[in-house]
């Protein structure tokens, strides 16, 4: 609060960030969700821009690297394309996540296509897929002159004393376009409930983008740049920090209408460079961690309309590779002489084909359908590996390349996706969704091909916040996911009228990539601290739960304004078929909001309730959290056509609880006496922001 001051005067000078709203929620749980030129933003990572998404959650992280989960799947397991660009995370512990690469002032358009996915929605996926879009190109109407546009935010946060600020300008004819657009963020480590630091979770990020477009006669061309950098980000639930993340992608894309129907077509490439070590003062030490990786693809889609529907016809291929190697620390016995070669070459290779058809049945089309199968052929492989040394301290570093380099290394998985949905509209206020998918994901590189066998080697691989240790298994098998799922929608009154939408689902899938204990070990050698060291191995599981959500107008006068009372609850469980609880499960949660809108005021109060966390992964010492409700107020008005003034306190009442999703409290295992502890959450925020328009 001591830094509340500076905020507002930020606040007063400069602009706010885009606020977020769930724009549209079809029957097939899909989800769009648009940033506004008003309002108020929570937070610096594009992660949390789908937040207020039954069944939906982020895995906490880093300030700008959190980890989406769709209905007990998570990150991996949920496609994720960035303006068609599929990334893949270049690091052993995801601190680069594909949402990362993105900041939420960048984005104009997030799309959720939770459970069921249709098989043009992306493959090498069993949750869902996550679609991001950045500022379209922008074009002046057909005849008329230059048309220039910009825009310049900020916004303020007092729990972690962040600023986020953003530009973007644009000038074009009706043929040309050009544009441009930047984002800062920053934050110093946030403080919990108790008005304690929650030690190593700072972070920095820089984000700019150009975008260069010229259309004619049905036809459009669209290059994308950009470049990334984050100097530093502190991850309290790692064991490592990001030191350095430098990335930078071109994107180029193609769409035209013919007589025929429409084609799109993409190729990209994007590399990222990215350092891991220590930096916080909690965290001492010399350990770098250097990591390269490149994402190089193509995507072609046709779309054919047809007498009742469209047929549409695709081909991919993405390509990532990866070199994951520690440098020598000089003087060290255990960190050298060598160079440890931790991902050697790596490679994953996947070449797609896909047919995909929706129906409109009868002549009243009440009846809809969209049926569709996808093929996707996958190779992988991996260099020689080496450890840091010889000596004692390194031995079953030394034995485990040994056994590594002498076996063949080389994979490739043949994988079929088949959907099918269908929708039923009796009437203009209700439909009915039904929904069967078989999908498929492969291993990445890290599950299959991590080897290191000592414990401070298998703890740098760890994506999951959890303390332990993991090492992989060449032999694992694709996770084939059965799920069925289906929606109800009962609305009335337009946009702005009621509705309630129930989404139950059920997924089964075989060989699921989970973990079996080798060995325990204590983490810091802090007795007081226990972890396991795992190896990624396929076991069959089961998920299931049920979202809710609903919207019904409360009141409506001139004078008073509109009232309108929505929210949403959901609850995931996730099962081993041999028994006990899936990891990062979230408990039962609910969302009540009312909102209020009088002329250019917007404002919102809403509380969060979530249960208790007891059904834990054992097998990862996954902590059990308890049930904790939060209240946030929003607001926002106005100003002018040019300018909107925005303001919010999240966790009102200051309340101290643990992330259900946070994993162990790392970084402050020392400050805790040796104990480990679930990741504390965010205390009380005062929130303002500023954006002016042009």
């Amino acid at each position: 609060m001591k830094h509340l001051p500076l905020l507002i005067s930020l606040a007063i000078a400069m602009p706010a960030v885009a606020q977020t709203r769930t724009e549209e929620v079809l029957p097939e749980m899909k989800v769009i969700v648009t940033g506004l030129k008003q309002g108020y933003r929570p937070a610096a990572d594009t992660a949390l821009m789908l937040s207020s998404t039954p069944g939906y959650s982020v895995a906490a992280a880093g300030g700008v690297s959190g980890l989406p989960v769709v209905n007990g799947f998570a990150d991996d397991r949920i496609k994720i394309r960035i303006d068609g660009m599929e990334l893949t995370s270049a690091c052993a512990n995801h601190m680069n996540a594909p949402l990362s690469y993105i900041d939420p002032q960048q984005v104009q358009r997030i799309r959720l296509i939770a459970g069921v996915t249709p098989v043009s929605a992306g493959g090498d996926s069993i949750a869902g897929t996550i679609d991001v879009q950045s500022n379209a190109p922008v074009f002046a109407q057909p005849g008329a002159g230059l048309l220039t546009q910009g825009s310049f935010a900020v916004s303020g946060r007092s729990v972690n004393n962040s600023v986020a600020t953003s530009v973007h300008a644009s000038a074009a004819s009706d043929t040309l376009s050009v544009g441009y657009s930047g984002a800062y963020t920053r934050g110093h480590s946030y403080e919990d409930g108790h008005g304690n630091t929650v030690l190593a979770s700072m972070y920095e990020s820089i984000n700019q983008a150009i975008v260069l477009a010229a259309k004619r006669d049905g036809q459009q061309l669209t290059l994308r740049a950009g470049v990334q950098h984050i100097p530093y980000q502190g991850f309290p639930n790692q064991y490592m920090d990001m030191t350095d993340n430098h990335g930078q992608f071109a994107n180029l894309a193609y769409q035209g209408t013919f007589a025929w129907g429409v084609l799109d077509a993409r190729a990209y490439w994007q590399q990222t460079d990215h350092e891991m070590g220590f930096f916080s003062p909690e965290r001492k030490g010399t350990m770098p961690m250097m990591t390269h990786g490149r994402n190089t693809g193509y995507a072609l889609m046709a779309s054919l309309p047809m007498a009742a529907g469209e047929l549409r016809l695709g081909q991919e291929w993405h390509g990532f590779r990866l070199d994951d190697y520690w440098p020598a620390v000089p003087g060290s016995m255990m960190m050298g002489p060598r160079t440890y070669l931790n991902i050697n070459d790596g490679k994953r290779e996947r070449t797609v084909l896909f047919g995909e058809l929706e129906t409109r049945h009868g002549q009243d089309a009440r009846w809809t359908s969209v049926l569709g199968v996808r093929g996707e052929s996958v190779r992988m492989d991996t260099g020689d590996v080496q450890s840091y040394g010889s000596n004692m301290m390194n031995m079953p570093d030394l034995m485990a390349a040994k056994a590594f380099n002498a076996r063949s290394r080389s994979q490739r998985d043949t994988n079929i996706d088949a959907s099918a949905q269908a929708t039923y509209t009796p009437d203009a206020a209700s439909s009915y969704a039904f929904a069967l998918a078989r999908k498929v994901r492969s291993p990445n590189l890290y599950e299959r091909y991590s080897w290191g066998r000592g414990s401070m080697a298998m703890t740098m691989t760890n994506w999951f916040g959890d303390g332990n240790g993991y090492v992989g298994d060449i032999d694992l098998k694709p996770e084939t996911a059965y799920t069925a799922a289906f929606t109800a929608d009962w609305h009335g009154g337009g946009e702005d009228g009621w509705f309630l939408r129930v989404n139950p689902y059920y997924s089964k899938v075989d060989n699921y990539i989970d973990v079996d204990v080798l060995a325990s070990f204590h983490p810091y050698m802090k007795m007081g601290a226990n972890g396991n060291l795992l190896r990624f191995a396929n076991h069959d599981a089961k998920l299931y739960g049920a979202n809710l959500a609903w919207q019904l107008p409360l009141s409506s006068s001139a004078r008073w304004g509109r009232f309108m009372a929505t929210g949403n609850a959901a609850y995931t469980r996730g099962k081993r078929g041999d028994g006990g609880d899936l990891y990062r499960m979230m408990p039962f949660n609910a969302l009540f909001a009312v909102e209020h809108r009088l002329g250019a005021w917007s404002s919102r109060i809403e509380a969060k309730v979530v249960a208790r966390k007891d059904k834990v992964d054992a097998r990862r010492f996954e902590p059990e959290t308890g049930g904790h409700a939060l209240v946030n107020l929003r607001s926002s008005v106005a100003l002018s056509k040019m300018a909107s003034l925005s303001a919010g306190v999240g966790n009102l009442f200051n309340r101290a609880y643990a992330d259900p999703l946070g994993g162990v409290y790392l970084s402050g295992l020392k400050a805790n006496g040796g104990a480990l502890q679930a990741l504390p959450a965010e205390g009380r925020s005062i929130d303002v922001g500023l954006q002016l328009t042009f």
